[in-house]
């Protein structure tokens, strides 16, 4: 994937509905999932729903296959993995052990040790 590409795909990605309807596709696999499915867990309109797979399927993040009178849609795993290599390609300058990333801190704040 070069930056043309990357930035398609980032750009279709940069939107609240479009990256959850990416996301619900990559979680369901390759089968992919049907627009009115995808409305039902989204909780969309089909008209908003259509308008957000068509940007994605332009982004080449997604396709549609006709099964019988139904569309399914899957996420375009090679275009999501070439987007990570293009967005990870040459980290740290290429040193990928810096690229790790750091252990998560915990949330609490320390408590404060009462003095006696």
């Amino acid at each position: 994937m070069e930056i043309e590409n990357a930035t398609v795909a980032l750009a279709a990605l940069g939107h609240p509905t479009r990256l959850s309807v990416f996301r619900l596709l990559v979680e369901a696999g390759p089968e992919g999932r049907t627009p009115g499915e995808m409305a039902e867990v989204l909780s969309l309109p089909g008209a908003t729903l259509s308008f957000h797979l068509k940007d994605l399927a332009a982004a080449g993040l997604i396709a549609g296959e006709a099964q019988g009178r139904h569309i399914s849609y899957r996420a375009e795993f090679d275009a999501m993995n070439g987007l990570i290599e293009f967005l990870t390609r040459n980290c740290c300058g290429g040193d990928a052990t810096r690229c790790r990333p750091a252990a998560r801190a915990s949330r609490k704040a320390p408590r404060k040790v009462r003095e006696a």
